[in-house]
């Protein structure tokens, strides 16, 4: 195995067979293939706002981004963070933990908004305001100040925000668009694959942040940028390579992040993406202990919200959030929904039970009993 490192990919002719290569000294070369995996990922957005050339704006994407934020870290005063996911909010934390005075402004009404509901985001915010991280939703940035070249202030549609540094995290685009001509792209710029990641060209397979997956709760397609499934779609590109016919499985997007003091996860549908889904959905917020009193009393809540199909009651999403680590939980969760299971199945699926762990109802079943509302004979205390 060959790695050619400090070298950048600049072309690609599908017809003969090869990819031109730009290396470290700047020569362009040819490498021929037999056959060719592409992972062109995504690059990160930066609108073309009025004074966004300034001094100390920066992405937050690769290596590079990387050292910048952090050099910025150590001088810096007063931060902006633009954008409320999950890459901003761990930036934003960071600053936070640092001491510096931190400000997230999203054009979304709040944080996380792709991946966690109201219920859980207003508990985050909160949390946030105790270490100094103000957060400010449902505002357009209009363009930025500065002065001696350097930013000084983030203006919005409702109001002006003094920073010396500016985090610009508004989410990736994808990066393809060297391969039009070449392959088969969609008009947002996506790479065309079918189930076994081929693309329009013989021998060529691609996956990663350029690229759409299966997406189990809808069945359809989304743009999902997480590592987690892009060296998924890896394996499975390799696999096909070497003719092992293996075909892409549906996934439903699972991710995790820690914000403070608290842990959450998601899999599968939020209330963001409940236009997606063709049919009625139904959801359910549920606060569960997680321990019996007599093991734990504090930091003893977990916060839980399920989507589920009205109609047939099959599983489409959740979200889990703690003081305590549930992470591991929403694996659960994962494989229900990419198993077609309903709150049938998940309200009386077999979870072991011991003091030091948890409680005899696992919180995974409280959370589908409750949202299937099951009660004995019609009492307000529900059946567990």
């Amino acid at each position: 195995m060959n790695i050619h490192c400090n070298s950048d990919v600049i072309g690609l002719n599908t017809k003969e067979k090869y990819i031109i290569v730009k290396t470290s000294s700047g020569e362009e070369e040819k490498q021929s293939y037999d056959k060719l995996l592409l992972s062109p990922g995504g690059a990160a957005i930066k609108p073309p706002f009025e004074g966004i050339e300034l001094e100390n704006i920066h992405t937050f994407r690769g290596p590079e981004d990387t050292q910048a934020v952090y050099d910025c870290m150590q001088k810096s005063k007063k931060t902006v963070v633009v954008g409320g996911g999950y890459i901003g909010l761990e930036v934003a934390e960071s600053y936070a933990k640092y001491g510096i005075d931190v400000t997230i402004v999203d054009f979304a009404p709040r944080i996380l908004n792709t991946y966690l509901d109201q219920e859980l985001t207003d508990i985050l915010t909160n949390e946030g305001a105790k270490h100094n991280l103000k957060v400010h939703g449902g505002e357009k940035v209009i363009s930025f100040k500065g002065e001696n070249g350097k930013v000084t202030s983030v203006v919005t549609d409702k109001g002006e925000y003094e920073a010396d540094t500016v985090i610009m995290s508004v989410g990736v685009r994808p990066d393809a668009s060297w391969l039009n001509g070449e392959l088969e792209l969609t008009e947002r710029g996506f790479v065309i694959t079918n189930e076994y990641l081929e693309t329009s060209a013989k021998d060529v397979y691609a996956g990663g942040d350029s690229t759409l997956l299966p997406y189990a709760p809808t069945r359809g397609q989304l743009p999902i940028a997480l590592a987690t499934l892009a060296r998924r779609q890896g394996v499975i590109a390799a696999l096909n390579a070497m003719g092992i016919k293996t075909k892409m499985p549906a996934v439903n997007g699972t991710s995790a992040l820690s914000f403070f003091d608290y842990k959450f996860v998601s899999t599968g549908l939020s209330q963001n993406g409940v236009s997606l889904y063709d049919g009625k959905i139904s959801s359910k917020y549920v606060e569960e202990k997680i321990y019996p009193d007599f093991i734990r009393k504090e930091n003893n809540l977990v916060h839980m919200k399920i989507y589920f199909d009205e109609d047939t009651h099959r599983v489409l999403g959740a979200q889990l959030m703690s003081k305590h680590d549930v992470s591991s939980a929403i694996a659960a969760l994962s494989i229900a929904i990419a198993s077609d299971w309903t709150l049938e199945q998940l309200a009386l699926a077999d979870i072991f039970f011991q003091p030091e762990f948890d409680r005899p109802w696992h919180f995974i079943n409280v959370l589908a009993m409750a949202a299937l509302d099951y009660k004995l004979g019609g009492a307000d205390k529900l059946l567990f």
